[in-house]
């Protein structure tokens, strides 16, 4: 990348937030540990750092420290928060708790544009989250650009070396001007033109996949959602025929999965398709097991031992390419040497068995789920295929509390059709970022013309979100809800009873295993 900010992790929840807005600038960002040398910061030569936020103390013991030679390397550098306090302590000021904790909205009055707040409201509103704040500032070259209500020094700028710090939040919706700063930041600061697009990303992934695979074969799984697919075209589109994709049948895929993907895929785009039907394998090992992560450790196993059974077929295979996204990868396992908790056990960002000794090929691994349906659209991916809302690898099985069946499995199937195609009648689907049905193993009583019933429940999920790290329970309309339910009633054999799910995550997850 010509133009790229390094963010600085310190354990901010909102790091890769941090990255997202850089990006929406039109400038490329990388997540980087808080604790990398200087050199190597230097090596790779951005046009700019920003230290993020984080949950610690400058003082507290094991409190994450960045390389202080970073603030000789004459390249900007933004604090936030955390990053702030860091820099201003690293100089020789003096941190101090602060009477109360500052959370939430405050007022920022700008003393002093400068560059940073150019076009930004003098009384600009913010977004706090900090209990300690500074209290003296190094000797000589800061000067003060901003203070709230209970912060003095609530923005600083040393211009002898390009420093800036801010006390807010600017990644936040809640600083509405946010994106402002981060902007001002990026092209007035740094000096990035603004020029990094996903069509200039595509040709350097092209030029990278060809220069990496050169003559040998690619393997990779194709599931038909976004990533898979998209990852495929982009392979495809740089290698032509030396990409194999495999589709695997686990059994636990939606209505009619399989033959969209071999009709998209195999007969539309050309490619290379081994088609597995493992439908009886998955479901026998699943048989009678009820526990959400016993059930996700099942069919990733059993995946692995069918896909490196059919994959042992192509010869001069030495890669295996995966739709990786960097949601998967924050959410899987330490991004780039950081800790972090991992939340999603199914995906297999972490790493392959080693008897299958493969390359891994993740040309996506560092984009967001926007960022990738772009791509997509450049590469001539059909909208609905581009925009179609995220499964989840183990497909319905973690959409199906308790022991799944083939009976339970395809009454979760039919009402999960019907829920999305009234989603699309309502001219919702894109709009929205997961719409599902799960199954519940919980039979109620109900009335059915002059009978009772005792059968089973389909709850609804419908989620928005931007990237999947955090979403918010979406307000079907009351008769959207309705139609819904009277259909899964009416034409699902087995179901008496919708219920509508209305947790956001956190504390949830989107999906309910």
């Amino acid at each position: 990348m010509s133009e790229t900010i390094i963010v600085l992790d310190f354990g901010s929840q909102y790091s890769q937030l941090i990255a997202r807005r850089i990006r929406e600038c039109r400038v490329y960002s990388r997540i980087m540990p808080f604790n990398t040398p200087a050199e190597t910061i230097r090596a790779e030569r951005p046009q700019g750092i920003i230290l993020s936020g984080g949950p610690s103390s400058v003082y507290a013991e094991n409190a994450p420290k960045c390389d202080p030679a970073i603030f000789e390397l004459g390249i900007p550098i933004l604090g936030i928060c955390y990053g702030l306090q860091l820099m201003i302590q690293t100089l020789g000021g003096e941190i101090a708790r602060g009477r109360a904790r500052e959370y939430g909205k405050a007022i920022l009055e700008i003393a002093e544009p400068g560059e940073l707040f150019v076009g930004v409201s003098p009384k600009t509103q913010v977004w706090m989250s900090h209990g300690d704040k500074v209290a003296r500032m190094p000797e000589g070259g800061f000067r003060v650009l901003g203070s709230s209500g209970n912060t003095e020094f609530c923005a600083v700028h040393m211009p002898e070396r390009n420093l800036y710090g801010i006390q807010f939040h600017p990644e936040v919706v809640h600083t509405p001007e946010g994106k402002s700063i981060i902007g001002n930041f990026c092209r007035r600061i740094c000096g990035c033109a603004g020029d990094w697009t996903m069509e200039s990303f595509i040709e350097q992934q092209l030029r990278e996949i060809r220069a990496t695979v050169g003559k040998s074969n690619v393997i990779l799984g194709l599931s038909g959602g976004v990533d898979s697919s998209v990852a495929a075209a982009l392979i495809h589109k740089a290698i032509g025929k030396q990409l194999n994709c495999i589709f695997v049948n686990n059994g636990v895929l939606r209505k009619n999965e399989a033959e969209r993907v071999r009709e998209l895929f195999g007969r539309n785009f050309d490619m290379k398709l081994i088609y597995v039907d493992a439908t009886d394998r998955f479901l026998s090992k699943l048989a009678g097991v009820d526990e959400p992560e016993k059930k996700r450790k099942i069919i990733g196993n059993e995946f692995v031992t069918v896909f490196d059974e059919a994959s042992a077929k192509i010869e001069n295979a030495e890669f295996l390419a995966q739709g990786t996204t960097y949601p998967d990868v924050i959410e899987s396992v330490p991004i780039d040497g950081n800790p972090a908790a991992m939340i999603k056990s199914h995906h297999n960002v972490g790493g392959l068995p080693e008897e299958m000794k493969f390359k891994l090929l993740e040309p996506l691994s560092r984009l967001f789920k926007d960022e990738v349906r772009e791509v997509g659209r450049q590469l001539g991916l059909p909208e609905d295929v581009v925009m179609r809302q995220p499964f989840p690898g183990p497909g319905l099985a973690v959409r199906h509390l308790g022991a799944v069946t083939r009976k339970t499995l395809d009454i979760l199937r039919d009402a999960d059709e019907i829920v999305v195609d009234e989603i699309k009648k309502a001219g919702l689907y894109y709009s929205i970022w997961q719409t599902f049905a799960v199954f519940l193993p919980v039979r109620t009583v109900g009335v059915m013309g002059d009978e009772r019933t005792y059968d089973y429940v389909i709850a609804l999920r419908a989620v928005e979100s931007s990237d999947g790290m955090t979403a918010d329970w979406v307000q079907l309309p009351y008769d959207l809800l309705g139609r819904i339910s009277s259909r899964i009633i009416n034409e699902v054999n087995g179901v008496n009873r919708v219920v509508y799910d209305i947790t956001s995550k956190p504390p949830g997850t989107i999906e309910w295993e």
